[in-house]
């Protein structure tokens, strides 16, 4: 049997309902477990939901993004250190102190636990208490895709000071991009997203190794014993980042809603009174749409597989995750064509251009309009699945970028 080892992951959010970081999490400390290997998570707000066997550590921030009180104000007995002083202030000079602040309070718990850890895992921190980090283990990265896409995507969308500010707020990109080529190796889920990390964070190709996700088949698998709602449409995708095209798909959902009964399912929660529910006010889809959040994976496991149609209607994906649950249900997906998604689905789902509601609609009106053909792309979806995507497999591959971490570290020591 192959030597047991002690791993560390960090994950500066893992919110555990939508989200890529706080999924893979949940998912990749369960496979680890399996295989036999000691798991310890160490995570700010909000918290991951984690299986039986992974030890969580607790790394708390200020928490100044909850949901329920986005952009607070600590109170003063809650500033415990100088690392909370940046944070608040790095918020207050409207940037997003997170990746930075994590990583110093991860660097000062890993400094007390020398000697307990073989490997460290970063889930796309990347601050640069990493860095710090990597002086006392060997530091195995992890990027889904580089965020430096999202903002140029947001930065476009933006208009005058808007634009500013989110140049601001993605100020944390620039550190990323300095901790990125110094980890190795850097693990990634897509050829998409290796060539982005190559071309904006200078991280050569040759220390990047394609580890693309896997699904939760105890979950996501299709459920023939369930009717499907008539006219039903499912995405996973938060509501107000343009990036992930909500706009495009209520814009098309609005063009169906006047010719027949057809009804939306967001998997998100919108900001009360911003741009998505705006929108949906002026394409009069009330009775059109609905939200649905902080629901257990067994529910929207159901909820997409008993939908006759789910979309990704991204702008960019560097891999997508609901993707492949969507396929793994049964459920014929349309996607659009972008970033790694026409790698991830093949010839296995619908591909649409990214942004644009008419073509949306139309292959949307044409799959409502035909059971024989979402019943041929759902079970074609369903087969790609299975023959590429397993959570045990990531897993396997994942323990052995953490060996050739060790092995380096210790070549480079010796």
């Amino acid at each position: 049997m192959a030597e047991r080892l002690r791993v560390a992951l960090l994950s500066y959010r893992s919110k555990p309902t939508c989200g890529g970081q706080g999924v893979y999490l949940r998912h990749i400390s369960r496979e680890l477990v399996a295989l036999g290997h000691h798991v310890e998570v160490f995570s700010g707000q909000p918290y991951p939901e984690l299986d039986e066997g992974v030890i969580l550590n607790k790394v708390p921030s200020l928490d100044l993004y909850n949901d329920d009180d986005p952009f607070r104000t600590p109170k003063l007995r809650e500033y415990r250190d100088w690392i909370d002083v940046l944070e608040v202030a790095t918020m207050w000079t409207a940037g997003f102190p997170e990746p930075l602040t994590f990583s110093l309070r991860a660097r000062r718990e890993l400094e007390k636990r020398r000697g307990d850890f073989d490997v460290v895992q970063d889930n796309q921190t990347l601050g640069y208490g990493v860095l710090g980090i990597k002086k006392l283990f060997p530091v195995v990265g992890t990027i889904h895709h580089p965020i430096s896409v999202d903002r140029r995507i947001e930065l476009k969308a933006a208009k005058g000071w808007k634009k500013l500010s989110m140049r601001r707020w993605y100020g944390f990109v620039r550190m990323q991009s300095v901790v990125a080529p110094r980890l190795s190796p850097i693990l990634t889920v897509s050829e998409s997203s290796l060539t982005d990390i190559h071309r904006d964070f200078g991280v050569p190709e040759d220390n990047m190794r394609l580890i693309p996700l896997g699904v939760d088949t105890r979950f996501f698998h299709p459920r023939p014993e369930l009717p499907k709602r008539p006219g039903s449409i499912v995405a996973v995708a938060s509501a107000d980042s343009p990036m992930k095209g909500v706009a495009t798909l209520l814009r098309a959902t609005a063009k169906l809603a006047t010719e027949r009964d057809v009804h939306l399912t967001v998997v998100s929660k919108p900001t009360p009174g911003g741009p998505t529910e705006q929108l949906i006010t002026e394409l009069s889809l009330d009775e059109h749409v609905t939200f649905v959040h902080g629901i257990s994976d067994e529910a929207l496991a159901e909820l997409i597989a008993t939908s006759e149609v789910s979309v990704v209607p991204s702008l960019y994906e560097g891999f997508s995750l609901p993707a492949v649950e969507h396929m793994a249900s049964g459920t014929p997906l349309v996607a659009s064509r972008t970033g790694a998604l026409p790698e991830v689905v093949g010839d296995a789902a619908i591909q649409v251009e990214p942004g644009d509601p008419e073509e949306l609609a139309a292959v949307l009106r044409r799959l409502l309009d035909s059971p024989e053909e979402r019943e041929a792309v759902g079970r074609k979806g369903y087969e790609r699945v299975m023959e590429r995507y397993a959570w045990p497999v990531v897993a396997q591959r994942t323990v052995e970028a953490y060996r050739e971490a060790i092995a380096a570290r210790t070549d480079h020591t010796s």
